[in-house]
């Protein structure tokens, strides 16, 4: 552990050393010197999890496919939206334009007496162990995500940003971050300001999003695989989160005879909230992924990035 946490410092150094310092400086940006630091950590972790994507995830999807690639066009739309989000320039775009009200946000609960609360020292000697401690946030963490991802169904609002997502026909590896920019803010705040007010340092939060990317990349991979009846309860698999994607399955619920928004499989790491609040689907299958109105009713949800992201905010006020 401390030999990978020793190259991954080498790295971050070596980037900010060669590369983002000197940006920084030509710009005449010297007091963001520190955050540039820290940015170019979340580049490194980025770009580990891409050579991960390419070199592991890839392969599978060639040698176990859930369903052959008719349309890369979608495919290599969501590899942009890949490279924006881990490649740092989401993370830019959001320091640039949301971090200060954030920060002048924290701070007025500080003032009004709200404290950090360490959730890992509530129990004697959790603390003192990284390895547990990252797993209670882990757990808290996916807890809250669970909830942020049934509120994104259940609120015809919300919904109409994030159905975005769910209308990819062609689900790979490179679908995680097919978000509108408007819901991933929305998603980025709460977690972020969840992860201050338990007291998750620095460190973890990057190791909590980066396993959390990683394990959602593997989840919407084109891959016909699953983890057997107990490793299904364990852990999201691909085909625990492909059938959150079907059509008119993953996106909608039965309700006295009507269908309505819902679905089902909303956890993103754990499988343990979907069967504690009822709403897992165990079934071994692989069926197309889509929205239902796309598919039968023609609805655009957009080809392109832009595209995607204007049908988006159509949705938003009831234009599309």
């Amino acid at each position: 552990m401390d030999a990978l946490i020793d190259f991954f410092s080498d790295l971050q150094q070596l980037l900010f050393e060669e590369v983002v310092q000197p940006l920084t400086l030509a710009m005449g940006q010297d007091n963001l010197l520190e955050k540039a630091y820290e940015g170019s950590g979340w580049v490194v972790v980025g770009l580990l999890q891409i050579l991960v994507m390419v070199t592991v995830l890839g392969p599978m999807q060639r040698l176990w496919p859930a369903e052959s690639v008719q349309d890369k066009h979608a495919v290599r739309v969501d590899m942009l939206y890949t490279l924006i989000h881990r490649l740092g320039l989401f993370k830019l775009a959001m320091f640039f334009s949301l971090e200060a009200l954030f920060e002048q946000g924290l701070g007025l609960l500080r003032v009004m007496g709200l404290p950090t609360w360490h959730l890992d020292q509530l129990w004697p000697g959790v603390s003192d162990g990284a390895v547990v401690s990252f797993l209670v946030y882990l757990v808290v963490f996916d807890f809250v995500h669970y909830w942020i991802h049934r509120a994104q169904h259940q609120s015809s609002t919300w919904w109409a940003l994030h159905s975005m997502h769910h209308a990819q026909r062609q689900m790979t590896m490179w679908s995680d971050n097919r978000n509108h920019l408007l819901d991933d803010i929305v998603t980025s705040l709460i977690l972020s300001a969840v992860a201050v007010l338990i007291g998750v340092g620095p460190g973890q939060f990057v190791a909590l999003v980066a396993i959390s990317q990683l394990s959602e990349n593997f989840q919407h991979a084109n891959v016909r695989i699953w983890f057997g009846r107990i490793g299904e309860r364990l852990w999201v698999s691909p085909r625990f989160h492909r059938r959150h994607h079907s059509i008119g399955i993953g996106h909608e619920s039965e309700v006295q005879g009507r269908t309505v928004l819902g679905g089902c499989n909303f956890g993103v790491l754990l499988p343990w909230w979907d069967m504690l609040f009822g709403t897992a689907d165990f079934q071994l299958r692989y069926d197309p992924t889509g929205v239902r109105d796309q598919v039968e009713q023609g609805r655009d949800y957009g080809r392109g990035f832009w595209a995607q992201q204007w049908q988006g905010v159509l949705r938003l006020v009831g234009r599309a």
